[in-house]
């Protein structure tokens, strides 16, 4: 079958609402590479958007999913209790930094953001929420209203959440005070944090239930928060009584070289999200909080059918057991410096790269014009070019100028030099 033929197909019986990167089209995956039904293998660093962190159809994962499925398939949580949805939860509160106790399972990082909101309001009995410029928590009604990447998420939509307030992010190379021009990460405790406390002195403490911020920017444009940031704003949440919610859906699971990004700035939340690779691509995600607020949360006063799945929960298992296998994640960080070293050598001989950053294999490298601005265009354009070479990847930022390359966290070091190569020719012909 063709992919006109298929492409059709969909058009036909799929809404136009979901949005689409390229036009490819696959017939099946394995490890680092997709295989398109033109025949053509793909490298893929893009992992389904950070979701398949072992690489597609990893061998233990599968494994672990037979043997589940032969046993147990499904039984809502709420109708009989299994072993399945306790072993994880275990797992994470014993993987987790010490106070993250308690966790609750949903489907997917929308559902995890929205539990998380309504977590805070309901154990804090207030109503504001902070959150970030350049942010994204999905698109459910509470985790859209906290999102602020692209304006077109929220369209059509309004009015939305009330009593939701936006706070600069420290995008250093984009300095939101001073007009988009690279700052000093010093700027940051002037302006960035100053703004949170202007919020919380302009409305209230007593009105604003928690903040919620990526440890690293995601869909905003993959953009790591000078050292200092995080612990200043977990500080200005605790002497004001308000809770701290990390999004780790994107971050989250190894993909910035520790089990979960906030380890890197040695900062606790009060509630953390996870989804994407908690499974390695079963739909899976949820929230781990201090016993003192999830205990909070009384019977029914939230719920789900589908949470915490049992396939799913024995995929997340065989997940974590992979990523905590002795050297695993040394390696995720020595391959992402490597990754950073190469990308970064590529700045300096092309002045459309603006900058290259990133945790881990959490990298981002920003496209930028003559004058500075992002160049979105030239973004799409090496994006498609490297798609025809055999290489996946996508884009993000609030205007689509950042190219991220997220392979698997087992991605061998040939298949990252053979992306870069890619990558590097693609460069030289813009």
């Amino acid at each position: 079958m063709q992919k006109e033929e298929i492409i059709s197909r969909y058009k036909k019986v799929v809404s136009p609402v979901l949005g689409h990167y390229n036009d490819l089209v696959i017939k099946g995956g394995k490890g680092s590479y997709l295989f398109g039904i033109d025949g053509k293998n793909y490298l893929d660093f893009s992992c389904g958007i950070a979701v398949t962190s072992l690489g597609h159809c990893n061998p233990k994962v599968i494994s672990a999913v037979k043997k589940q499925l032969s046993n147990l398939e499904h039984i809502c949580i709420g109708v009989a209790y299994y072993e399945k949805y306790i072993e994880l939860a275990e797992k994470l509160a014993e993987i987790t930094s010490e106070g993250l106790d308690m966790c609750f399972f949903c489907q997917d990082g929308s559902g995890a953001v929205e539990a998380a909101i309504k977590l805070a309001k309901y154990a804090t009995k207030k109503q504001g929420i902070i959150s970030f410029t350049g942010s994204f928590h999905g698109r459910t009604f509470a985790a859209m209203s906290v999102t602020n990447s692209k304006e077109k998420y929220k369209k059509g939509y309004e009015p939305l959440m009330a009593n939701v307030f936006e706070a600069p992010y420290p995008y250093c190379f984009r300095c939101p005070v001073q007009n988009g021009l690279k700052c000093d990460p010093e700027n940051c405790t002037r302006h960035c944090v100053k703004s949170v406390e202007d919020i919380i002195s302009r409305e209230g403490s007593d009105r604003i239930a928690a903040v919620i911020i990526e440890p690293v920017l995601g869909e905003g444009g993959y953009v790591p928060p000078p050292a200092f940031y995080l612990t200043l704003l977990k500080d200005i949440c605790t002497k004001n009584g308000i809770l701290l919610i990390f999004d780790e859906v994107q971050t989250g699971f190894g993909r910035t070289g520790r089990m979960f990004a906030h380890e890197q700035f040695c900062v606790v939340p009060d509630i953390m999200v996870m989804a994407k690779g908690i499974a390695n691509g079963f739909p899976l995600g949820g929230i781990i909080a201090k016993r003192e607020v999830m205990e909070k949360w009384t019977v029914s006063a939230h719920g789900g059918t589908f949470g915490g799945n049992p396939v799913s929960c024995a995929a997340a298992l065989a997940s974590i057991g992979i990523l905590q296998k002795k050297g695993f994640l040394n390696k995720v960080c020595k391959l992402g410096t490597y990754m950073m070293r190469k990308l970064d050598a590529l700045r300096t001989k092309h002045s459309f790269i603006g900058d290259v950053r990133g945790l881990g294999l959490m990298v981002g490298v920003e496209f930028v014009k003559e004058n500075g601005e992002p160049n979105p265009e030239m973004t799409s354009k090496i994006v498609k070019e490297c798609l025809n070479e055999g290489l996946l990847l996508i884009s993000c930022g609030s205007h689509d100028q950042v190219i991220r390359f997220i392979p698997p966290l087992n991605v061998k070091k040939s298949d990252i030099d053979k992306a870069l190569g890619i990558f590097e020719s693609v460069l030289c012909k813009m």
